[in-house]
């Protein structure tokens, strides 16, 4: 039941009998009075019991849709199985014209559909989504008798590095099996004829096991090395370093004594970068050691420092050897990928040099390119940000 505002009648009549006193007329007056009074009734009057589900409902969804906007986890609210809001990120995902759709058609998994026809709290894991590869888990909580809360949460990045944890065990397993294999093999062959067998052969087997020795002691420096470099890629170095004579003298390393004169250094300035010292000899020697392995033995491996820009240093080493295929370039960086794996075991690589290369730069906040033509060979360039001077 309604309550008459008698206060604001008051003040209406009040106003009415100003009126009269200032020489309005009464039957005027009067009629006004009635007017405003009727006005004042339906004011306060309650509204039909429909009207005022319908205002409270939409003042409910005004308000869950304004807490639920901005949030970054996607959202839909459904009312009697339809999707009654759908918060920025959801319309993303799925969308703007699920707005006011059926829940069913909007998702159309027949995971997502099973939970929606359950009316009860639950959860479901979909696959393809949005797209063909994506994971996500589904959540959904009953609001009363009507209304739902439904939540989508992004599995696909966990699960993808999940995989990439698993290949890379896989990957480093077979890797460290290989040597491990071949050492043993050799060293039962030693003992099970070490009375008959000839000193020359003998000494060959002893000069495998000791190469299969030291490719297992790369692979585990190289293992140890990446760990420790992931381990520190989100803090930027802070020691100032001055890149052209770091270059110079880890470049001669990677070369070494036997392939010294095989480089060219070309250096068009002084530089200083923040920077981790071991770890950006480490990447030179890497690119050039890289360089040496797959470029022509008999052609120069040129490492050159130059500016960029005003803000960056430049520094590429190229090879002048068969080049690289285009579809092998995405992936060149990616743990123990080789486009040529006899060879690479051959050279003695591990297979996680570039892997390294690509962990220093990032965490240098820097950029790797990899530039290749068949036949003509293939220049890494890397661009890290220069201190800046006052």
């Amino acid at each position: 039941m309604s309550t008459f505002p008698k206060s604001a009648f008051a003040i209406a009549a009040i106003t009415c009998i100003v009126l009269l006193l200032q020489g309005l007329d009464w039957i005027v007056t009067g009629a006004l009075l009635v007017v405003w009074s009727g006005t004042l009734w339906l004011a306060a009057a309650k509204p039909p019991p429909q009207i005022e589900r319908e205002n409270r409902s939409s003042f409910s969804h005004g308000m869950m849709g304004e807490l639920i906007e901005h949030s970054q986890t996607s959202i839909i609210v459904t009312e009697r199985g339809r999707i009654a809001i759908a918060n920025n990120s959801a319309r993303g995902l799925l969308g703007a014209h699920i707005v006011g759709q059926d829940a069913r058609m909007a998702l159309r998994q027949p995971e997502a559909v099973r939970l929606l026809e359950s009316d009860a709290d639950g959860a479901a894991v979909v696959r393809g989504l949005a797209r063909r590869r994506d994971i996500w888990r589904i959540n959904r909580k009953q609001l009363g008798e009507d209304m739902a809360v439904i939540e989508f949460v992004n599995k696909t990045a966990e699960a993808d590095i999940s995989r990439a944890h698993t290949d890379f065990v896989a990957n480093a397993s077979h890797e460290l099996r290989t040597p491990l294999a071949s050492i043993l093999g050799y060293v039962e062959t030693l003992r099970d004829d070490v009375e008959h067998l000839e000193p020359g052969m003998a000494d060959k087997f002893l000069a495998t096991i000791q190469r299969e020795a030291r490719r297992l002691q790369d692979l585990v420096g190289d293992l140890m090395s990446l760990s420790r470099i992931e381990a520190e890629k989100h803090e930027m170095p802070s020691e100032e370093i001055e890149l052209s004579s770091l270059v110079e003298r880890a470049a001669r390393d990677g070369a070494g004594v036997q392939r010294a004169d095989r480089l060219e250094i070309v250096s068009e300035g002084t530089f200083t970068v923040r920077g981790d010292l071991q770890q950006l000899e480490q990447l030179v020697r890497n690119l050039v050691d890289n360089a040496m392995k797959y470029g022509a033995p008999e052609e120069t491996v040129t490492v050159r420092v130059e500016p960029s820009s005003t803000a960056k240093v430049l520094l590429s080493v190229q090879d002048r050897g068969d080049g690289i295929a285009p579809e092998h370039l995405p992936h060149l960086t990616r743990r123990f990928y080789r486009t040529d794996p006899g060879r690479s075991r051959a050279s003695g690589g591990t297979g996680l040099g570039l892997a390294i290369v690509k962990h220093i730069v990032e965490r240098h906040r820097g950029r790797l390119d990899i530039e290749s033509q068949r036949g003509e060979g293939t220049v890494f360039k890397v661009k890290l940000p220069l201190v800046q001077q006052d």
